[in-house]
């Protein structure tokens, strides 16, 4: 299938989305906001993503509203010999199948990839799971924070000194669900090529694993083992958090020696820049307890917020701490479409953030409100199958097919 327009550049393409929880669907979502035809094949007791407290929509979880817009939802028993044959079915008329079974699942409950695309050639398979569909641990459960631990993520988050914390997003579900689009759109285009469908295995771990960047490399070459970060970088002794005397925080990006600078000019204390301690970046970050005794004591002398103008105005990148709530305030202002209102057309609307990929010169990218269980049986059914009223009745009569 051909992209059709740039506004939706993956307009034309079908995907199978036979995820749950968060890395698939956060996945799937991005491919539903590029365009594609996402259809999500659910059990008949729905994603349990669905249930997560505290905050509901109507029938379904905050916390589902957030990762699966612009899908449609068949509800399907894949236990019913009827059920497996239908999303057998689905399959065959998919450009895309993403799932997030454990490995060795899929083939168990009658989905046996390669048997698959041998049939449909063209087919784009891919998994997303813990530890990868090969390896020592493929068949350990994984979740976000576990991956995190594993990969040394944790041992890098929080103060030095106090116990490690879990990064306060996601990261191991999300980072994976991005991996897992990146593979996808790479495959399709490869198959614009050579006409061939690809397999793709993304492991939350390997993705971590790939976010620990110069910290690894650090570690590699180094021999060293990284520590606690806090609100720090192990390089730049004038790239943290500081403390203004309103106890609000504000953090300072002044990693080059004109930042430099105009961060001692601001903060009255020019005679640091010919103190030969702190002479240039090692000689910063050899003394750099004596030196954030000296800039944590100048920041005190003023209210967080009363810093960000004269230092912006003097090169120095600055910015306040955000809450949440300030954040996506500031980003309804911004006007980049970031916080997008969804609405079901009957009267059930939400906000929710929106998707980062932007097309200048195309038209906006078009949000749908998350389907219903099972909400779109005959229609998915009819426009992909070509199934019938009389099929769809029977299907729901073998209980194959449910609806909420």
């Amino acid at each position: 299938m051909k992209v059709q327009n740039n506004a939706a550049p993956l307009k034309g393409y079908r995907v199978l989305d036979l995820t749950t929880f968060l890395s698939g669907p956060f996945c799937t979502q991005i491919l539903a906001d590029l365009g594609a035809e996402v259809v999500k094949v659910e059990a008949p007791d729905g994603d349990s993503s669905r249930a997560i407290p505290p905050y509901f929509v109507g029938d379904d979880s905050a916390y589902f509203m957030s990762t699966n817009r612009s899908k449609e939802s068949v509800a399907v028993d894949l236990k019913q010999a009827d059920g497996l044959a239908l999303v057998k079915r689905l399959i065959a008329q998919s450009d895309v199948v993403v799932e997030n079974f454990r490995p060795g699942v899929a083939a168990r409950i009658g989905l046996d990839i390669d048997a698959l695309r041998e049939t449909t050639p063209r087919l784009i398979w891919a998994s997303i799971s813990g530890f990868g569909q090969s390896g020592p641990w493929r068949d350990k459960p994984a979740y976000d924070m576990i991956v995190q631990a594993l990969s040394g993520v944790m041992s890098l988050t929080g103060e030095p000194g106090r116990p490690s914390v879990r990064l306060g997003i996601p990261a191991g579900d999300m980072v994976a669900g991005m991996y897992a689009t990146i593979a996808i759109n790479a495959a399709l285009a490869d198959r614009e090529r050579s006409g061939a469908g690809r397999i793709i295995d993304i492991s939350m771990l390997d993705c971590q694993l790939a976010m620990l960047s110069y910290q690894s490399t650090y570690a590699l070459l180094a021999g060293i083992t990284p520590q606690p970060q806090a609100a720090r970088h192990d390089s730049i002794p004038t790239y943290r958090s500081f403390v203004g005397a309103d106890g609000r925080e504000l953090v300072v990006t002044a990693n080059t020696e004109r930042m430099w600078r105009g961060l001692c000019e601001v903060l009255g204390l020019p005679e640091l820049t010919r103190d030969a301690r702190f002479a240039d970046g090692a000689q910063r970050l050899a003394n750099r307890e004596a030196l954030w005794e000296l800039l944590e004591a100048a920041f005190r002398q003023r209210g967080a917020a009363d810093w960000i103008t004269p230092l912006a105005e003097n090169g120095v990148p600055v910015a306040l701490i955000r809450t949440v709530p300030e954040a996506l305030d500031d980003a309804r202002r911004a006007g980049r479409e970031m916080i997008i209102p969804i609405s079901d057309g009957h009267g059930q609307s939400v906000e929710v953030v929106g998707n980062p990929i932007k097309f200048p010169g195309s038209t906006p990218m078009q949000h749908g409100y998350p389907p219903s269980l099972g909400g779109d049986n005959e229609k998915v059914l009819h426009r992909w199958l070509g199934a019938d009223k009389e099929e769809i009745c029977a299907l729901v009569e073998s209980q194959a097919l449910r609806s909420r």
